[in-house]
């Protein structure tokens, strides 16, 4: 497999879990379409946010983004900054990019990094993939790792929403995607 196919088929996992165009209230990143929201959006400024060409970022951005420049995204900010490319198993890959997507990259790495110590491995808990923790994820057993992670996810998810009770309403997609 292409180092390109295994970066789309993890981005097609991402997409089945975002789903498309969602608008709920209680969403704090505001409207979202293809995983990407607007608070997000907003950050990229004019040059990139402005998929409408209107001047602004907002609300209609993120509705007119294309799934393709969705795609882009994601290998732009999410694959190439992670060096997912270099995670030797996709599952792994998948699974880290579907959890940076949903809860930020520091997040998901810092638990990447929770799981990788309680799999035995002396990595740091400082939210960088860098070179130490990519080593480790590809020394340590795939199925394990996967595993430690999705405990790590299902656990932060449940804090998240005992911390935000206004997020309840989304803890039940989220323990389906951190336990998938």
């Amino acid at each position: 497999m292409s180092a390109d196919e295994r970066f789309r088929a993890a981005v097609e996992v991402v997409l089945a879990h975002e789903g498309g165009l969602s608008e709920h209230p209680n969403d704090p990143g505001g409207v979202t379409h293809w995983g990407i929201s607007l608070t997000w959006l907003q950050r990229l400024g004019l040059a990139e946010g402005d998929i409408d060409g209107d001047g602004d970022v907002d609300a209609d951005d993120v509705r007119a983004l294309p799934r393709e420049r969705a795609i882009e995204l994601y290998r732009r900010y999410w694959w190439e900054p992670l060096r997912l490319s270099e995670v030797r198993d996709l599952g792994v890959a998948t699974k880290i990019l579907d959890l940076a997507v949903n809860m930020g990259s520091g997040t998901a790495v810092r638990l990447l990094q929770q799981a990788l110590r309680v799999a035995g491995e002396d990595v740091a808990v400082d939210g960088i993939l860098g070179s130490q923790t990519l080593g480790a994820v590809n020394r340590v057993n795939p199925a394990l790792l996967l595993e430690l992670y999705r405990v790590q996810a299902a656990r932060y998810y449940h804090q998240l929403v005992d911390r935000r009770p206004e997020l309840v309403v989304f803890e039940r997609g989220w323990l389906r995607r951190a336990l998938a």
